[in-house]
């Protein structure tokens, strides 16, 4: 090199040593650096932040709760059409390079030469390491700590492991995280199903996860799903027969109602989530925890359509109480369009009770219109919930006129205006011999009223709480054929200790004597009274805690007899399976089984045999209480049940409280027991024509047409001690007492009785009947 010039020589030299500096200065950082960088080790037995999952006894989904929904996946599980789409549009090269893509970079500078930091050049395994490790701040410092992470996770994991943390980890927006979780979210399908078309729409997410969300920017995303179907194709990841098809093929969004097929259990999956944090805490939420209930899917989904079934056939008999909102409609279309969108998004859809906003309204037709720009005309009878609204004499807030936002829904006739009710509703059904709960619907619409009717409303049972009363009676010695005498009773201040009580029939008509049996069909108050008289309040207070009942919520006082005192649905519901089971005490229970994300069982539970259970009462006395409730569901104030069901193994009671502020129905077939019941939050009148046999039971019927399809008529065995004798049931020792008369219980009768009241008492009982 002695034909250069010495000037030249000395630049190079300077610049060879300035390049010699550089590398040792860099040296020395990534020397100092390296060992400051977090330990990666954890990541080969990756365990990325997962939901807790409750679900169903077949396996769907009931609920999810967790800051990240994410289902972590095997590599191996991922359709190779979902990788190929992240490849194309992500790191086509990811596994050539060993990390950094120099190629890449070399392009991403030359692309950002004139502008600042307009394209980027991440690899897949640089997104893992700023993913899990790093922020994501745009500094040279943060950047240095990325490539060196990038390094380390080249060198301790494979292609295959860094791939598979990359698809489970990346947030990919509407809570999801990683691909499994996205294809549920926005499509509500498996990732195993998913079409190249989905595939790649779900690819353009991890750039910008808000901005290319299809429910949101439909427009958007629908330009960078077809920019890499492109790439897809150049990479030779698919033919092109294969992207004109993807380019083509219509998106069926979750959002969707044809999509919408989840299991509606907010209110069990809410309950489901308290017994769990109670028992992992903060970690319930993370690890991965799967909860199987005892309920099943199919009767979880009648229930609930048949509860909200029942309260919208009341809320059609109720006044209408106006508009939930009025909005300004502006003359200009466009303008109008975006006045409805706003104010229909502060007012969703609640379930099939959908929100629309009056464009035109008279006494014969309303015109609305939808989120989505749908016109919707309502006439003729589904104008009559709202009638009152359409009247001109109507009050501003009541009167229906355009810019009114109001509810519809569909019906077999078209459309029906309506409005959202105010009054709530429980229902829950378990297995007698078990307590297994297997549905369970807390109220009307979980978002609008968390409140847990079914476990947390406590409620006068009103005449649903009779037969347990009856049962009382049976171990002081009655019978099934017993004259009690139906007439009018008078309580002075001095008898009650306080204010003077006249208690009446429901219908306030008296027929004189008549059978226990025939007492209970009729619902007759005097009946059940004269009964508690005759067993004595505290022996009745102490009876019924023989079925789960709180002694201290039913006070030993003769208004106990028609159910004055306060029980939960869940509650009578485990009190009925009582008389079903043959006399068996059960607690209900809704877990089965708790297992971690791999599937490895943390606890189970299953139900002792039924002969292990603590009896609560003789199989004598359930048979013969079943023998009762199996009239009332016949010929008695529940006779729509057996009438409709067509099937004989049908038994419960209808209640009505006071001033009809509850309704109810309890009953059972013997292998389901259920109850219904509708009132106010704040108790107020239902109305002068409502009962629980108008209100409560035809929701039960609607559910058990669905959840005795199939099962076979049960009969109940005859226990040993009882004996029939002229078509009626009787204690075995009672029975040559059969043919009491019309009067009541005589001598003979109550000295035969083991469980006769004593002498002293016998007279003031023997009156009663007499009276």
């Amino acid at each position: 090199m002695h034909w250069l010039p010495k000037s030249l020589l000395w630049l190079l030299g300077v610049m060879a040593a300035g390049f010699v500096a550089i590398l040792l200065t860099v040296a020395v950082a990534l020397a100092m650096a390296y060992p400051n960088l977090p330990d990666v080790s954890e990541l080969a037995d990756y365990r990325p932040k997962l939901p807790l999952r409750v679900y169903s006894t077949e396996g769907a989904l009931l609920g999810e709760f967790g800051e990240e929904r994410r289902t972590l996946t095997p590599i191996a599980d991922i359709p190779k059409v979902m990788v190929d789409a992240v490849l194309a549009i992500e790191d086509t090269r990811f596994f050539e390079h060993g990390g950094v893509d120099y190629k890449g970079m070399l392009r991403a500078a030359l692309a950002n030469l004139g502008r600042v930091k307009s394209q980027g050049a991440s690899t897949i395994t640089m997104q893992v390491a700023r993913n899990v490790y790093l922020s994501s701040e745009k500094t040279y410092t943060r950047k240095i700590y990325e490539i060196l992470l990038t390094f380390k996770l080249e060198h301790l994991l494979s292609k295959e492991q860094i791939l598979e943390i990359y698809m489970n980890q990346i947030y990919l927006g509407n809570r999801a995280y990683g691909f499994a979780a996205a294809s549920e979210a926005y499509f509500g399908k498996p990732l195993k199903d998913i079409t190249v078309a989905e595939a790649a729409m779900l690819a353009g997410l991890p750039k910008a996860p808000s901005a290319y969300n299809p429910i949101s920017n439909p427009k958007r995303a629908h330009i960078r799903q077809q920019y890499i179907i492109d790439r897809m194709q150049d990479n030779g990841f698919i033919t092109a027969q294969q992207a004109e098809q993807a380019r083509a093929e219509p998106l069926q969004l979750k959002n969707s109602s044809a999509a919408n097929t989840r299991v509606h259990a907010e209110y069990v999956a809410e309950m489901v989530r308290q017994l769990v944090f109670a028992q992992y805490g903060n970690d319930a939420y993370t690890r991965g925890l799967n909860v199987y209930t005892t309920l099943n899917a199919g009767e979880q989904e009648a229930a609930y359509n048949a509860l909200r079934q029942g309260l919208m056939d009341y809320e059609r008999r109720q006044r209408y109480r106006g508009p939930e909102k009025f909005v300004a409609l502006p003359a200009d279309a466009q303008a109008q369009e975006d006045v409805i969108d706003d104010a229909l998004a502060s007012h969703p859809d609640n379930g099939d009770l959908l929100a629309a906003v009056v464009l035109e309204a008279s006494a014969r037709k309303i015109v609305a219109q939808r989120p989505d720009g749908e016109k919707l005309q309502i006439t003729g009878d589904g104008l009559k919930p709202v009638q009152s609204g359409l009247s001109d004499k109507a009050p501003p807030n009541i009167k229906l006129r355009p810019g009114a936002v109001i509810r519809v829904a569909k019906t077999k006739g078209g459309w029906e205006a309506t409005q959202l009710p105010e009054v709530e509703g429980a229902f829950v059904a378990l297995t007698p011999q078990t307590g297994a709960i297997r549905a369970l619907v807390g109220g009307f619409d979980f978002d609008k009223n968390k409140f847990n009717h079914v476990t947390q409303a406590w409620r006068q049972p009103g005449s649903s709480f009779k037969p347990f009363i009856y049962s009382a009676a049976l171990e002081k010695g009655f019978t099934p054929a017993t004259m009690i005498n139906d007439a009018p009773l008078f309580f002075s201040a001095g008898v009650t200790g306080g204010q003077p009580w006249e208690p009446k029939n429901y219908d306030s008509r008296y027929d004189g004597p008549m059978t226990m049996r025939t007492g209970l069909n009729k619902s007759k108050n005097m009946i059940s009274i004269r009964l508690l008289q005759a067993v004595g309040p505290k022996q009745g207070q102490e009876w019924i805690t023989r079925f789960g009942f709180d002694a201290a919520k039913h006070p030993a006082y003769l208004t106990m007899a028609l159910g004055a005192g306060s029980v939960t649905p869940m509650q009578l519901a485990a009190a009925y399976a009582v008389f079903a089971n043959g006399g068996h005490r059960v607690n209900p229970w809704l877990i089965a089984k708790i297992t971690d994300y791999k599937g490895r069982v943390l606890s189970e539970y299953t139900a002792p045999p039924l002969e292990q259970l603590p009896q609560a009462i003789e199989p004598r006395n359930a048979f013969i209480m079943s023998s009762l409730l199996q009239d009332v569901a016949r010929v008695g104030t529940a006779a729509k049940a057996q009438a409709t069901l067509k099937r004989p193994d049908l038994y419960g009671k209808t209640g009505t409280t006071n001033d009809a502020m509850d309704a109810w129905f309890a009953g059972y077939q013997p292998t389901l027991a259920a109850v219904t019941w509708i009132g106010y939050d704040t108790p107020r009148n239902l109305g002068s024509r409502e009962t629980g046999g108008g209100l409560s039971l035809p929701v039960w019927i609607n559910f058990m047409q669905h959840a005795l399809k199939g099962v076979p008529v049960a009969e109940m065995p005859v226990p040993s001690g009882v004996v029939n004798v002229g078509g009626e049931w009787f204690y075995e020792e009672y029975a040559r007492n059969a043919g009491v008369s019309s009067l009541g219980m005589d001598d003979a009768a109550a000295e035969g009785a083991t469980t006769a009241p004593p002498p002293e008492e016998r007279s003031r009982i023997l009156d009663l009947f007499r009276n």
